[in-house]
């Protein structure tokens, strides 16, 4: 935990901007009017107050208060505040996707992580970039994830889709369709279940999880007939995992485990590549489900949707899914605070 934190009990939230010309600075607004959330933690914006007084007006939120200060040592607590990482005016085409935006969801992305790994900030909340628009000789990632696990100095990271009492990860995340296959291999599953498992542990303060795992192949590779995939690597991870006293069961067919419900009756489910597990999540709990990035030292959520350029600029986005990312990274810092006070009291 930050000092600033510490002193006042109070998490710090950064949040990065993500592509202005999304429904990014939209959420966040909306989010973060409320005064009751400053009860809870203290949010800092990453981008610009010329960029959020643009869409405070569109919105018509006049109401919606924030303190802009120039670095993180001058956080004022109990406001909504706006660092600004860029001071110059820029040109905001709400929808409009282009260079621009992509450009300066980077720079808020890399201050905000500079200041996450400093500790001056108590864990990350990403609104959405393009994924398209912010490659660029300097940033060569696929998403947020990557990067972020390459700033940690971890070799990988668990994508895990929270809502509730669902949480699905996912062993292969953004990979063509093309590859999965071949990225699956039993020491890639034995590490995410290990992940998985460590975090429902650490993150969510569930002592003795239960986790599903999916198969790969149509109907779990129908006992080798559709793909022997299950039986060469995924079924012997899970025994690999099972021998350190954890509940791991599958393969499951995905199709009749998420149909039937199966979810319910586990704390976590790990699927194999990106749609296998997003499209169910998404199906449950779209506008509500959460992105967090396990298996990293700090803690960064994010919302389950993308820059929703079709609907940026006209006050439509739904908020829920940004404010539920910020409500569960506080959860999570308290979490693991909690954590260390019963490992040193166990001292």
């Amino acid at each position: 935990m930050s000092e600033s934190s510490s002193k006042k009990n109070k998490p710090v939230i950064g949040i990065s901007i993500g592509d202005i010309n999304g429904i990014g600075p939209e959420v966040i607004i909306k989010s973060l009017e409320d005064n009751r959330i400053l009860k809870q933690f203290t949010p800092v914006i990453y981008g610009s107050g010329k960029v959020i007084s643009f869409y405070r007006k569109g919105l018509n939120k006049e109401n919606f208060n924030y303190q802009q200060i120039s670095s993180i040592d001058k956080l004022i607590h109990k406001k909504v505040n706006v660092l600004n990482v860029w001071n110059e005016t820029i040109e905001i085409t709400p929808g409009q996707a282009n260079e621009t935006g992509g450009k300066y969801a980077v720079l808020s992305l890399q201050r905000a992580v500079a200041d996450l790994k400093d500790g001056k900030i108590d864990a990350l909340t990403t609104a959405p970039l393009s994924k398209e628009l912010v490659q660029s000789d300097d940033f060569k990632f696929p998403g947020h994830t990557e990067y972020l696990t390459q700033e940690a100095g971890e070799s990988e990271s668990l994508m895990f889709l929270v809502h509730d009492d669902l949480r699905v990860g996912v062993v292969t995340g953004h990979v063509a369709l093309n590859k999965v296959s071949e990225k699956i291999t039993k020491d890639k599953v034995i590490s995410k279940l290990q992940k998985m498992i460590k975090s429902l542990q650490k993150d969510f303060g569930i002592k003795k999880p239960r986790v599903a795992v999916m198969g790969l192949n149509p109907h779990a590779g129908e006992n080798g007939l559709l793909g022997d995939e299950e039986e060469k690597i995924i079924s012997p991870a899970i025994e690999e995992v099972k021998k350190g006293h954890n509940i791991v069961a599958g393969p499951f067919p995905a199709d009749g485990f998420f149909g039937m419900r199966s979810y319910k009756h586990y704390d976590g489910v790990l699927a194999m590549y990106h749609d296998q597990g997003l499209i169910p999540f998404k199906t449950l709990a779209f506008e509500e489900g959460i992105n967090y990035t396990a298996g990293l030292p700090f803690v960064r959520t994010s919302p389950d949707h993308g820059t929703a350029f079709s609907i940026a600029g006209k006050n439509e986005a739904d908020e829920t899914s940004f404010r539920n990312a910020l409500y569960l990274a506080n959860d999570i810092i308290r979490q693991r605070n909690e954590n260390q006070y019963e490992n040193a009291d166990e001292k």
